[in-house]
């Protein structure tokens, strides 16, 4: 019998939110909670694996790791794309790799970066921990009032084009700038086209709504974060490389800004990292598309691409 594993299932969720019967009939499934610590680990429990179903870019696969596995015939991943997954090395492995396509449009990730705004401006976290602890106001410093204040987006896509409505929900004005934005598109969200400079030099907000390329990393750079306002607030939906690491954390850690994250550059986040000490921030553990709706559907879906090339009859495939 073929086995199956279903990796990175950190909420213990994807066996309560599918019907999995299609595929235990015909395989041995087994659901992986904890992230693999490094690629030994994953080389060495994956090696008896025939598929695996990987959620997002939880769990790298480059060709060092596939070349590792040379029993995995199907890799099933959440999502229209994956960075994280070697495409031509699957292919020369002759791995089916099938993705997630008929998802309902979701908006979790902007109403995060909302409550993430709200959050910094308001200190609702230290607010909570303060009351826990038997206090009051005593260590707060006073709220900032979003009214009339000015956001930054970075990207006005599907995402950013929400969060532009969000924004002017709060009468809040609101730039925008990404590398192909023209002032017509801008103008049809609601925003003001704005040059990047502009942008983080007048923002009280920032909020980025990018994909992370080669061409995007570090679209924050240092000399920008050196340029945004006092008290700033940084927030960060997106992917941890758009923004320049240890220059935000400084930023953080000096009082200059305000950080809202919900990305990391290594997830789960460390027990060590320097973000979970940092003051000034606000974080949550990569909440954006991690909704009931929405991980169910994605389950759902590669519950589906696995009944199928169990079959014989692959779908979805990339």
């Amino acid at each position: 019998m073929k086995r199956i594993a279903v990796l990175d299932d950190w909420q213990n969720a994807a066996e309560r939110l599918t019907d999995w019967q299609a595929v235990k009939a015909l395989a041995k499934l087994v659901f992986f909670r904890d992230a693999f610590a490094n690629e030994d680990a994953a080389a060495h429990t994956l090696a008896d694996f025939d598929g695996v179903v990987a959620m997002r870019e939880r769990t790298p696969f480059p060709a060092s790791l596939i070349a590792r596995l040379p029993r995995l015939k199907l890799l099933s991943y959440t999502g229209h794309r994956n960075a994280a997954v070697d495409g031509a090395a699957c292919a020369k492995a002759g791995i089916t790799v099938c993705n997630t396509t008929g998802l309902p449009l979701t908006y979790g990730t902007a109403e995060l970066a909302l409550a993430l705004m709200l959050a910094a401006a308001r200190q609702i976290p230290m607010g909570d921990a303060e009351i826990r602890a038997g206090r009051f106001q005593e260590n707060l410093d006073p709220g900032i009032e979003l009214y009339g204040k000015t956001i930054g987006l970075l990207g006005l896509g599907k995402l950013g084009s929400r969060m532009a409505r969000y924004a002017q929900a709060l009468e809040m004005e609101v730039l925008a700038w990404s590398p192909n934005l023209t002032g017509e598109k801008a103008a049809a969200a609601g925003a003001t086209h704005a040059s990047k400079a502009a942008l983080l030099a007048h923002s009280d907000v920032i909020s980025l709504h990018l994909v992370l390329s080669d061409r995007s990393r570090n679209t924050v750079s240092a000399e920008d974060i050196a340029a945004l306002k006092h008290g700033c607030i940084v927030v960060n939906t997106s992917r941890a490389g758009l923004i320049d690491q240890p220059a935000l954390l400084a930023a953080a850690n000096a009082g200059r800004i305000r950080v809202a994250l919900d990305v990391f550059t290594h997830e789960p986040l460390p027990a060590n990292d320097p973000w979970r000490k940092a003051a000034n921030t606000v974080l949550s553990p990569h909440l954006g598309y991690v909704t009931h709706g929405n991980m169910a559907a994605l389950y759902q879906e590669s519950c589906e691409n696995v009944a199928a090339w169990l079959a014989g009859t692959p779908i979805r495939v990339v």
